[in-house]
């Protein structure tokens, strides 16, 4: 607890990031690379068997893990364009290097995350494991599978990872949101700590009756964020949910909901709040 309270501290301090300007706006003459050192490509085109596509994969290391023999938790993250360099996001970046270098910096806080990213026109299908008329057939299922049996794996062969469900998390935002909910329902034992930020729950109301006592982890947390520019179906739905998982038992401290009145449906405010969201997840 004594490091948690220095790293937040540290973003108080330091208004690491503040997340107050998205990037990669097509009005701008000329997009940047803005990717730290730390940032990597593992595959530029992995094969996805469970999908029968290709998918590039980025991977983010600690800044100690070359001079280290250190093992590190991980996160795996969608939409893998937008959140390391904004030369690569359609809609900003979330600046998922700059917060966890400055979280290193401050504390050595040392966390792997893997980003995967989005399947383009897939993206809708991909992520939802239920139907929905106005977008086809669903694809979460075989994408979840993926990242566990294809992805997961490899990562864990190629990086000193801790690979146990107490050190490995999911988390996204919007369709991201509502796949990385499913993904911690459908492999309990494989993740226990959830980063759903501004889930799209409206697109799946199958979400609420697959989230069971008997899918749940007990170890299990859950970290949502949601900006109170999204409109009442969202903040229906999150409260709903928050609700819902205490019913099941979920206890209240292994739940992080949290509506922030100015934020929005936009890569600036989950830039904003993803390094808090990372602390309570991964903090010891």
């Amino acid at each position: 607890m004594h490091t948690l309270r220095i790293l937040f501290s540290f973003l108080l301090l330091a208004g690491v990031p503040c997340g107050c300007q998205g990037q990669g706006n097509a009005d701008q003459p000329a997009r940047k690379h803005t990717a730290s050192p730390q940032v990597r490509v593992l595959d530029d085109s992995l094969w996805m068997p469970q999908l029968k596509r290709h998918r590039r994969i980025w991977v983010y290391l600690p800044p100690d893990y070359g001079r280290s023999d250190k093992k590190y938790p991980v996160l795996y993250m969608h939409d893998g364009q937008n959140l390391f360099d904004a030369y690569y996001a359609y809609s900003g970046e979330w600046g998922v290097d700059e917060s966890l270098d400055s979280l290193h910096a401050a504390a050595g806080f040392g966390l792997i995350v893997v980003g995967i990213d989005n399947g383009s026109d897939k993206r809708m299908n991909e992520y939802s494991p239920w139907r929905n008329r106005k977008f086809g057939d669903p694809e979460g299922e075989p994408y979840a599978d993926f990242v566990v049996q294809t992805l997961k794996p490899l990562v864990d062969k190629t990086y000193r990872t801790l690979p146990d469900p107490g050190h490995t998390g999911i988390m996204g935002s919007s369709m991201g949101g509502l796949i990385s909910h499913y993904a911690m329902l459908k492999y309990p034992a494989v993740f226990t700590k959830g980063g759903i930020f501004s889930p799209s729950y409206w697109f799946s109301p199958e979400v609420f009756s697959y989230t069971t006592a008997e899918r749940l982890s007990r170890k299990a947390r859950f970290c949502f964020r949601l900006g109170g520019q999204e409109g009442q179906e969202m903040e229906r739905n999150l409260l709903r949910m928050q609700a819902h998982l205490g019913g099941l038992g979920l206890p209240a401290s292994s739940v992080n909901a949290k509506i922030i009145p100015e934020g929005k449906h936009h890569e600036s405010f989950w830039r904003g709040e993803f390094p808090a969201a990372v602390l309570w997840l991964f903090g010891e």
